[in-house]
């Protein structure tokens, strides 16, 4: 064999080994993203007490960062199209970190809510930039096996961020588990900054010839209206999602009377370890079934949506602890399906050139409908109780299955 066929052959193949340590690398990332964001909702119970704060207060501190998170998504997608990658993830994760560690020495409602928010504009910048570097190293024949592997440091994050958050609280403060987080984050950006490798030459190339205009990319990415009812959909599911994460830890402090780091536990474990096995199965699925049917990435999250809703009923009206294992390990299961595909869905009807800008405008939208999720469950709470409305949420992953599905059949019906 020539030499310079040698050394391309060994090129490719140490691309082929580091498109796959990449995603290891970016688990961590995925990880203290959501370790962090989920730390302040298993500490509610001391933060109500310690600082005089109502329900409807603790909505607003958990919606806050939503808000900012929703308000830069936009901005953050089209600086990832044309910034590296590299380089957004490691300033992202720097400032929510610092940001994290700084939310110890808060003592007011304000400052509290403060925090959460510039924790919420750090935060905005790490997805579109590392679904972006992702799309550079993996095509459609294994990117939802990718994102999937990626989104369960999700579910590992949200378990962690809940349940360490509810014991160091038990044991010492609340405050002490955001100075732990914090540091855990700037470590992990320090080792990055020296594994994270710049992307190729030839896919950076798609950046630099990337549409300059921002707001043309925003009117490009919405005038498609395939791309407008995924984000729809995204919305809906997000704002179940939210509705549980938040609510959940407290819901099993008060109804079944756990302590706060069973509750914090429990409140994620099951749900979040069965969203790892569905996310998983959820990907390699869609692989398989986009690879020679269309819309089968959609398909896969329509199945997902349509068989978690009598799990969502369950958890939510259970009197039993069986009752609701059950409930929680389906809700989450189904969940992971419709999750491992959501990024992937979304790069299959949308040029390359306008994924940065499609991912932050989807993220920010999405989590601005889950920002009204705390606080609107909050006041419902009030006259219908706890049980009954994530109970209720059921009915939004019933609708979201149905659109789903109709956007698969249109899909098809297109090509035919």
């Amino acid at each position: 064999m020539p030499a310079t066929t040698s050394a391309v052959s060994l090129n490719k193949h140490h691309q082929s080994s580091y498109r796959w340590w990449l995603i290891g690398m970016l688990w961590f990332v995925c990880f203290c993203n959501y370790a962090d964001r989920q730390a302040i909702f298993s500490v509610f119970p001391p933060l109500r007490s310690e600082l005089k704060l109502t329900d409807v207060q603790l909505g607003i501190v958990a919606s806050s960062f939503m808000w900012m998170y929703a308000l830069v998504g936009p901005i953050a997608g089209w600086v990832s199209d044309r910034v590296p990658p590299r380089t957004v993830i490691l300033c992202a994760l720097g400032f929510w970190s610092l940001v994290t560690a700084a939310t110890a020495f808060c003592h007011s409602f304000e400052l509290i809510v403060f925090f959460r928010t510039l924790g919420g504009l750090g935060e905005a910048f790490y997805f579109p930039a590392a679904m972006a570097l992702i799309g550079l190293y993996h095509s459609a024949f294994t990117r939802s096996r990718a994102m999937a592997l990626h989104q369960s440091g999700v579910y590992a994050g949200t378990i962690a961020g809940g349940t360490l958050a509810g014991f160091i609280a038990q044991e010492h403060s609340w405050r002490t588990s955001f100075i732990v987080f914090g540091a855990a984050g700037i470590l992990l950006m320090v080792f990055l900054a020296i594994g994270l490798r710049k992307p190729p030459a030839s896919a950076s190339n798609i950046e630099l010839n990337a549409d300059q205009d921002f707001l043309r990319g925003v009117v490009d990415v919405l005038s498609r209206g395939r791309v407008l009812t995924l984000i729809g959909v995204f919305i809906g599911a997000n704002f179940v999602a939210v509705v549980f994460l938040t609510w959940l830890p407290t819901f099993l402090y008060t109804k079944f009377h756990f302590g706060l780091a069973k509750a914090g536990f429990s409140s994620t474990a099951y749900l979040q370890i069965a969203s790892v096995t569905g996310v998983l199965l959820g990907g390699a699925l869609a692989d398989r079934l986009a690879s020679h049917r269309v819309g089968g990435r959609q398909l896969v999250q329509a199945v997902g949506l349509l068989l978690g809703v009598p799990f969502i009923y369950l958890t939510g009206w259970s009197l039993t602890m069986t009752g609701l294992i059950v409930g929680m390990v389906g809700f989450g299961f189904f969940k992971g399906m419709y999750d491992a595909n959501i990024w992937a869905s979304l790069y299959d009807v949308i040029p390359v050139e306008r994924r940065g800008v499609a991912a932050g405008l989807m993220n920010s939208l999405g989590w601005l409908g889950g920002g009204f999720a705390p606080i609107f469950i909050a006041k419902a709470a009030e006259n219908f109780g706890l049980s009954a409305c994530l109970s209720a949420t059921s009915a939004i992953y019933l609708c979201l299955g149905f659109v789903l599905l109709r956007l698969v059949s249109n899909m098809r019906r297109s090509i035919t």
